[in-house]
């Protein structure tokens, strides 16, 4: 493994105490680069939150924001590290691809920050390895899945918000049979999209959050049993509500149909709030996914989605460590909470959100099970992952190309392939 620390003489030459503050003398200023896939949030990172840590260290050292398209992310990165090329510090996705990451060199472990006792075990979770003995990034914020709405719409339709799936198809059909709006704002293209903003949005409903998804890595359950069957099922329900030309439509293109005002309802979640606030001229809505015939319990899923780590490889570990301990700060907390309305800090700092939306999405937590997305630990580490596979064929099974019996089938062949546990009879 590469070195991921300079030596404690040489750091004891650039900083003073943990804190990190740098000695007097050090006059040249060093540039930081972030490395991330939320394009989205460049103008927060570059007009808030980096302002506030480039004071801090004025004329010692500047941190710049430098992301990649959210599709492109993980490959290019990749490409990156693998040539030496990467930024100092990366946005790290939660589980098997970062431990993959830590794994391989890539990331420097962390342990021994300042500020990382206000991380509890679960924040923890999606960047610590499997013994829990080392952490390789520091936890940032998590998203929560649901459906955000136009409430000129529903108000002018006569529609109220949907508590059961009955309901919520049942609004889908007179918004279909009003025939201005599109009922649905999410495409077939992007595969990433019917998984997270389908799927795992729908699904624990399903499979009742936690309970079903440590079954299905224990091996107790599999993708082909009926409470993993059940949400592509209602997946290929949505198929008429969508735009026409779903197969075509991209995530910045459902995006725009949403801001726009020409769609009712996007199947998202709370990242979508700072992104589309600056942009809506009507009030948004939100609410959690409907319940299943049947269900009194509410599951959401609540999912750790975005860490921050140092390049093992960077020039410059004295300063990244800097900057990942003012990431364990109750400033930056505060600023990232506010700021980015809909990620919600890991920290243990009380945070009070201005945001309406962000607060609407943060109150179902209140008496809902929680989980995370189902396949992001552990079985998205062989090839093909699961991740990959419920990409494709989620997506395939949305757009109406697929039924959901045969997508189930090829996921779970797919997974047994090398997952022991799943190769149980």
């Amino acid at each position: 493994m590469k070195t991921v620390w300079c030596s404690v003489a040489a750091a004891l030459l650039l900083c003073l105490g943990a804190s990190g503050v740098f000695a007097a003398g050090n006059s040249s200023e060093v540039v930081l680069t972030i490395e991330s896939w939320r394009t989205e949030d460049s103008a927060i990172w570059e007009n808030t939150l980096l302002p506030a840590f480039n004071a801090k260290y004025a004329g010692k050292i500047k941190a710049i924001y430098a992301p990649t398209n959210a599709d492109d992310y993980n490959g290019v990165l990749n490409s990156k590290l693998q040539a030496g090329q990467a930024g100092d510090i990366f946005a790290v996705r939660p589980f098997d691809i970062g431990l993959d990451q830590y794994k391989k060199g890539y990331l420097a472990k962390i342990d021994g920050l300042q500020g990382l006792n206000h991380f509890n075990d679960v924040a923890r979770s999606a960047w610590i390895t499997d013994d829990k003995s080392t952490l390789y990034a520091v936890p940032m914020g998590s998203v929560i899945h649901g459906f955000i709405y136009n409430k000129k719409i529903f108000k002018e339709l006569g529609l109220s918000e949907p508590k059961t799936e009955k309901e919520f198809f049942a609004v889908l059909d007179k918004i279909k049979a009003n025939g201005k709006y599109v009922p649905l704002a999410i495409g077939s293209k992007d595969l990433w999209e019917a998984e997270s903003m389908g799927y795992n949005n729908i699904g624990p409903n399903y499979w009742h959050g936690e309970e079903g998804r440590k079954a299905l890595i224990e091996g107790k359950r599999k993708f082909t049993d009926p409470e993993f069957v059940a949400p592509l099922k209602v997946l290929a329900k949505w198929t008429p509500y969508l735009i026409p030309s779903h197969a075509a439509l991209t995530y910045a293109d459902a995006q725009n149909l949403f801001t726009l005002g020409k769609a009712a309802i996007y199947p998202a979640g709370s990242w979508e709030i700072s992104v589309f606030e600056p942009l809506v001229s009507f009030e948004m809505g939100a609410f959690p996914p409907p319940l299943p015939e049947g269900a009194t319990k509410l599951y959401i899923c609540d999912h750790v989605d975005i860490g921050m780590g140092m390049n093992a490889a960077t020039k410059h570990p004295a300063e990244a460590k800097a900057f990942l301990e003012w990431l364990c700060t109750k400033e930056f907390a505060d600023l990232y909470s506010n700021a980015l309305a809909g990620f919600f800090s890991l920290s243990d700092y009380p945070i009070v959100l201005k945001d309406k939306l962000a607060n609407t999405f943060l109150g179902w937590r209140k008496g809902a099970g929680t989980t995370i997305r189902v396949e992001y630990q552990i079985l998205s580490r062989g090839n093909p992952s699961a991740m990959t596979q419920l990409e494709h064929f989620s997506s395939e099974v949305m757009g109406g190309r697929m039924t959901p019996e045969d997508a189930v089938r090829q996921i779970q062949a797919g997974l047994a392939t090398w997952y022991k546990p799943q190769q149980k009879k």
